[in-house]
């Protein structure tokens, strides 16, 4: 596969992990998200694993003329100037799929934030799907995959959960990913 030879051997980054094959719908949190080389190692790291990932991205993204091109890779548009219901709108797709897996940041932006966006959560307690963790480790080059997690009733020991297992890990721009310290 050409994406794994680009991946591993050009680029000599590694996979760390795998998708979870039994499961057809659940949420990846990719982090940190700092870089627009984010994307590309991205969409390399999950062809490398030939599993398909959707993403939602601005709607600006897919206007002519590369709005097909990410589209052709998974993507959807989303209008963030309406005030819509978003969570509630992507939880209607994941129950409309018999197949569904979307990749988010929880950070929601490359710039640095101290406190990470929720609508990754209640997403996946509303569709009632598993949170994958995907890390863009530039340090030592390597994307790693956690095993599904399901939310439970305790939104701070969830939330420590997902900060304990980026705790450490160096993006494109180190400066711009901050971890709390605890929710």
């Amino acid at each position: 596969m050409i994406s794994k030879f680009i991946y591993t051997k050009i680029l000599g980054w590694k996979l760390v992990g795998d998708f979870p094959r039994d499961l057809k719908k659940y949420i990846v949190i990719g982090a940190p998200h700092t870089s627009w080389k984010d994307f590309p190692i991205a969409v390399l790291a999950r062809n490398s694993w030939n599993v398909k990932i959707n993403f939602i991205g601005k709607k600006s993204l897919f206007k002519p003329p590369f709005g097909f091109i990410f589209r052709a890779l998974g993507g959807a548009p989303v209008d963030r100037s309406k005030s819509n219901n978003k969570v509630d709108a992507i939880v209607d797709v994941f129950n409309k799929h018999d197949e569904f897996r979307l990749a988010l940041s929880p950070e929601g932006t490359r710039k640095k934030v101290t406190e990470w966006k929720t609508g990754f959560y209640y997403i996946a307690k509303g569709a009632n799907v598993p949170i994958v963790m995907f890390t863009f480790d530039f340090e030592n080059k390597q994307v790693k995959l956690s095993e599904p997690y399901y939310t439970t009733d305790d939104m701070k020991k969830d939330f420590n959960h997902f900060y304990d297992f980026y705790r450490g890990i160096k993006g494109a721009k180190p400066e711009l990913f901050h971890v709390p310290d605890k929710a």
